[in-house]
């Protein structure tokens, strides 16, 4: 760990319109909880903030569909979401809320200051989407329609969920009002814009190179390849945004003329971050500036990848056209946690959140850890995983009671059987040094990964040091040298090295599965982990002395952990079953989905589509995109260029030579750069994939469909 004097961690603020699942858990908060936690074992200055995001349409659509005010829903969800991330030791320093006073205040001034400074914003006057039924012009997230760039059907007016695409919501291809469900009608309306564009030559240099008016700043290689990749793929069409809305629900804009208008959620939430360290810092006596402008001071995000932009872009220029901010020298985004196979679906009840998880497990024993210890085990650091309720079982028996579990319970039992709980003496114990000589490389190596943000990695690393502590236990084998000899100094010599281990894993425990570490204290005698514990051990260690000395008396055994696989007690496993049997019950009732009948056309505007039948020649990806092919395809009097949104269903090589349907007179449009004339007519299965529609006799390229 480097020299920086303080740290500043946030994780993204979560809607409060609804409860947060596992997906949302794995994503930014635990893997920040465990970050955080190992910072403050280290003894280092740090403050984890986060909170409600309590504005924007997401909330108004929420209690409209509840029938209830959007302060009721706030609250309600804010309250949900704040008990459940404590119960599962979720440890922020402050869970703040950006509909509290001191936010709006905050948010309003960083609007006032950049107006003041000229040129960062500009006016401008514009044809946005208007509900007729409702009286109402539509917030991005009010407009659901087809992505142009992947062909996504349920994209946003802001982003396609889908392929991560940045999009304004005139793009969309037949647009909906989430309220009425009918087209909405085009008006003029007067809007803010930040000029995102004109920052875009220093965050090019700052995001590929690390460096901020030619100084270093931050190590770019130390960012997450697909961070990088979805960075720079922006930088090259960088637009100036709209930073208010019109909306009834919202800071309002603090500006002549923006009667009726609100500060735009993705302005108004990032700064959030900073309203909750000045509460923290006025509830702690803290001067929150040295966390956010100080030179010394370090700031890293922890976030889902569909807010990469945000906080590697939008945020960041925010912060330097304020002009006395720090940026953020890491923002390691988790991909997504997916469940059983499939999306987190609240409407189709697959998945399950966090307070219902506590709920429905309130009588296993170790919920809060287990939760930990599987999702931590199957992180979405690098790719999309998937949580299964069998892993889940397999980690808690095989790992956490096979591995640590035993190992700890087996010291505790021994030391108590032979020593009446006495830590005893190590006297001529030069071998402990080679017998134990791999326990200081595994903690290194351990808290090299967790400033690496591979938690995953860090995980195993624990359980390789609690596997070394269980293979010099049986290599010794105490129990057989104590009968022949009670007064052996070779035992005293095993279970006082074996106690020590077990003093590490109570302290290298705290940041994964902290339940757990305060139990094995409990076991030890010992008071819970604090500020520094780490930063001792590690002392302790390089001087060559017991973190637990002789004479030490521990506590009586206790189970760490219950096994889910128990002969006698079925319980826990019956639970599991309960899990798995309710979700084949929604595969079972499922009935095929289907895409809603689009608004009655006529006979004059179907005649107007020119669908043909043709050949694909050529394939190949669109570069910087997983979404999109380039295709060439043979409609018999000339060859076109399509680009199709199909990237993640076919392979280029297998497309050469199939015969295609295609809507040849379809305006071009260009797509990352590449013209597209056309259109490739696909289906969509009852499993979400897309599958070309091909001619059931192909007559020859360029037939007309009628």
């Amino acid at each position: 760990m480097n020299t920086t004097k303080r740290y500043t961690v946030t994780s993204a603020l979560p809607y409060a319109n609804g409860a947060l699942h596992l997906g949302h858990l794995a994503g930014a908060y635990l893997p920040a909880d465990i970050f955080v936690r190992y910072l403050r074992l280290l003894g280092k200055d740090v403050v984890w903030v986060c909170g409600s995001d309590e504005h924007g349409a997401a909330i108004t659509i929420r209690a409209k569909k509840e029938g209830i005010s959007p302060r009721a829903i706030i609250d309600k969800y804010h309250e949900l979401n704040k008990g459940s991330f404590e119960r599962l030791g979720i440890s922020f320093d402050i869970y703040h809320r950006t509909s509290a006073d001191l936010h709006h205040e905050t948010a309003q001034d960083f609007f006032k200051h950049l107006d003041a400074k000229g040129g960062e914003f500009e006016e401008k006057t514009n044809e946005q989407y208007y509900d007729e039924e409702y009286n109402q012009f539509l917030a991005d997230r009010y407009i659901t329609g087809t992505c142009p760039k992947c062909a996504h059907t349920e994209a946003y007016g802001d982003q396609c969920e889908n392929c991560g695409s940045d999009l304004s919501p005139t793009e969309l291809i037949n647009p909906k009002s989430t309220l009425s469900g009918k087209t909405p009608i085009l008006k003029e309306t007067t809007h803010w814009y930040f000029k995102l564009d004109k920052h875009a030559a220093w965050l090019q240099e700052w995001i590929e190179n690390g460096q901020v008016e030619g100084k270093e700043h931050h190590n770019p290689k130390a960012w997450k390849n697909h961070v990088l990749g979805q960075c720079l793929s922006w930088l090259s069409d960088l637009r100036p945004r709209a930073i208010t809305r019109d909306l009834d629900w919202g800071i309002p804009v603090p500006a002549k003329g923006a009667d009726g208008k609100v500060l735009y959620v993705w302005f108004d939430a990032p700064i959030g971050y900073i309203s909750a360290t000045k509460q923290w810092a006025i509830d702690n006596n803290k001067n929150w500036e040295d966390y956010w402008k100080s030179e010394d001071a370090e700031l890293i995000h922890f976030i889902g990848k569909d807010n990469i932009v945000f906080h590697c872009i939008v945020f960041p220029a925010m912060l330097k056209a304020h002009g006395d901010y720090v940026l953020p020298t890491n923002v390691p985004a988790n991909q997504f946690l997916n469940f059983e196979g499939r999306k987190f679906s609240k409407s189709k009840g697959w998945g399950i959140e966090m307070h219902q998880y506590l709920e429905e497990f309130k009588d296993f024993p170790n919920k809060e850890d287990a939760l930990r210890y599987a999702l931590i085990r199957n992180m979405p650091e690098s790719k999309d995983a998937d949580f299964k309720w069998d892993e889940f079982v397999e980690f808690h028996d095989n790992e956490l009671v096979a591995n640590i579990g035993n190992f700890i319970n087996r010291v505790v039992v021994l030391t108590n059987k032979y020593y009446e709980g006495i830590v005893p003496e190590a006297i001529n114990n030069e071998s402990a040094a080679s017998e134990l000589a791999s326990v200081h490389t595994i903690i290194t190596e351990l808290c090299q990964e967790i400033e690496k943000y591979n938690f995953r990695n860090a995980i195993q690393k624990l359980m390789e040091l609690s596997s070394v502590g269980n293979t010099y236990l049986q290599d010794v084998s105490p129990w057989k040298i104590w009968k022949e000899d009670p007064e052996c100094q070779a035992v005293k010599n095993c279970l006082h090295n074996c106690i020590q281990i077990v003093g590490f894993l109570s302290v290298l425990c705290e940041p994964f599965i902290p339940f757990s570490s305060d139990k094995i204290r409990a076991l030890l005698n010992l008071p819970k982990v604090n500020s520094g514990n780490l930063a001792s051990l590690l002392d302790l260690f390089k001087a060559q002395k017991s973190l637990i000395p002789a004479g030490h008396k521990i506590g009586d055994p206790t189970l760490l952990f219950a096994k889910i696989h128990d002969r006698k007690d079925h319980s826990r496993l019956e639970l599991i079953e309960k899990q798995k049997a309710d979700l084949q019950a929604i595969l079972d009732a499922e009935v095929p989905p289907h895409e809603p009948v689009k608004d009655t056309t006529t006979y004059d505007d179907f005649v107007k589509l020119d669908i043909r039948t043709g050949t694909i020649v050529e394939a190949e990806k669109v570069k910087k995109t997983d979404k999109l092919l380039k295709l060439t395809v043979d409609v018999g009097f000339e060859k076109r260029t399509i680009v199709s949104g199909i990237a993640k269903h076919y392979k280029p090589e297998d497309l050469v030579g199939q015969e295609v349907v295609l809507l040849v007179n379809l305006a071009p449009r260009k797509l990352r750069g590449v013209e597209s004339q056309g259109m490739i007519l696909t289906a969509e299965n009852t499993k979400g994939e897309l599958c070309l529609i091909s001619p059931k006799q192909v007559f020859g390229n360029g037939f007309v469909v009628k």
